[in-house]
C-alpha cells in the first residue's frame, strides 16, 4: 500500500480509500469483514457522508467494528455533509447539527476531515465560516475540505475560511476524465476540448489540495462499471485486460494503477462492497504504469491524443 501525506495537515493516508455508502446492502459480520480486509491490507481511510444509508452507513460501521478509542487511533475517518432529501444546506445551524449526529453515529469524538458534500448556491460563506470555526474549537473537527466542488466555489469558501481546505473529492475514472481531456486537446475544435471543470486538476494542484477519487470503475453518473463491460467498451476492456496480463493482476488493479499513476497523488475511494473486489483494488496501490501504458487506456476509452 502506498501513503501520501495530505498536504497542510498531520494525516498519512492511504492512497486507497474504503468508502461506505453501499454499507446497508450488507450484514454486520459482512461488513466487519469488509472493514478488517480493508485494514489488513494497509488502508486506513473511511470516507463516509451523512446521506449514506440516512446515517445508516455510519451506525452499521460503528457497530460492526464495536469501534472503540484503540480502533479509531488506527484509523483516518472523514465524512461529508450538506446533503438533504431534495436540496442542499451549508446553513450554520445544518452543518453542527450533521456533525453531532455523524460523530454520534460513529461512536467518536472527532473527524479527522469533514467534507461540504455538494455545492448549496445559497450558501453564506461567513456562515460555513462561522460553523467550521465552532467545530474546530470544540475538538469536533480536525480538517475541512470539499467534494465536487469547482475552483471558484473553492477559492469563495477560502476567502472567509480560516483552516485551509484540504480536499476535494470529484468523480474521475478511465471512462470520465473531464479533468484532463481539455488540457490534452487544447485548442482544438472537438467535444473534448471543451473545459467543463474550470482546470480543477490543475488549481488543486497549485493550491496543495488533495484529490479523491470516487465512482474509479464508474461510467457516466452511476450507469454501471466499464469494467467488463465489452459491449460499450471493447477496446478498453481488450488493452486493460492485456496489460493485467503482463503485471499478473485483475482488471480491477489496472483501473486503480491508472488513477494512483497520477501525479497528482489521487486517492482512489472504492465503493465495493465484495471482499475479493476490495483486495484486488489494493494491489494496484504502488503499480507504476508506463506512460505508454497510461495513454494507451486512455486512448481505448475513446480518448484523441493529439
Amino acid at each position: 500500500m502506498k501513503y501520501i501525506n495530505i498536504a497542510n495537515t498531520d494525516l498519512k493516508a492511504s492512497n486507497i480509500i474504503m468508502g461506505n455508502m453501499r454499507l446497508p446492502q450488507l450484514s454486520l459480520v459482512e461488513a466487519e469483514e469488509l472493514i478488517r480486509t480493508a485494514m489488513d491490507e494497509g488502508i486506513n481511510f473511511f470516507d463516509h457522508a451523512d446521506i449514506y444509508g440516512k446515517g445508516k452507513s455510519e451506525e452499521i460501521f460503528s457497530e460492526a467494528i464495536q469501534m472503540n478509542a484503540s480502533i479509531r487511533e488506527k484509523m483516518i475517518i472523514q465524512s461529508k455533509c450538506g446533503i438533504r432529501s431534495g436540496f442542499f444546506d451549508f446553513s450554520k445551524e445544518y452543518i453542527i447539527s450533521s456533525v453531532d449526529g455523524i460523530l454520534k453515529r460513529l461512536n467518536t469524538e472527532y473527524l479527522d476531515i469533514l467534507l461540504l458534500h455538494r455545492p448549496d448556491p445559497l450558501m453564506d460563506p461567513a456562515e460555513v465560516a462561522e460553523a467550521f470555526e465552532e467545530l474546530y474549537t470544540n475538538g469536533k473537527v480536525k480538517y475541512f475540505g470539499v467534494s465536487n466542488h469547482n475552483p471558484a466555489q473553492i477559492e469563495l469558501l477560502q476567502k472567509y475560511i480560516p483552516y485551509k481546505l484540504v480536499v476535494n473529492q470529484l468523480q474521475f475514472s478511465i471512462a470520465h476524465t473531464p479533468m484532463i481531456d481539455s488540457g490534452i486537446a487544447l485548442n482544438m475544435n472537438i467535444d473534448q476540448s471543451i473545459n467543463r471543470d474550470s482546470s480543477v486538476l490543475e488549481y488543486c494542484r497549485l493550491h496543495d489540495i488533495t484529490m479523491q477519487a470516487w465512482s474509479p470503475y464508474q461510467h457516466g453518473f452511476f450507469e454501471g462499471s466499464f469494467l467488463g463491460d465489452v459491449e460499450k467498451y471493447p477496446e478498453l476492456n481488450q488493452v486493460i485486460d492485456t496489460i493485467a496480463e503482463k503485471y499478473g493482476l485483475t482488471n480491477t488493479a489496472i483501473a486503480t494503477a491508472w488513477i494512483t499513476r497520477h501525479p497528482a497523488n489521487i486517492q482512489v475511494v472504492l465503493g465495493t462492497t465484495k471482499v475479493e473486489r476490495m483486495k484486488d483494488a489494493c494491489k494496484g496501490s504502488d503499480i507504476r504504469l508506463t506512460r505508454e501504458e497510461w495513454y494507451s487506456i486512455y486512448k481505448a476509452a475513446g480518448n484523441i491524443v493529439p
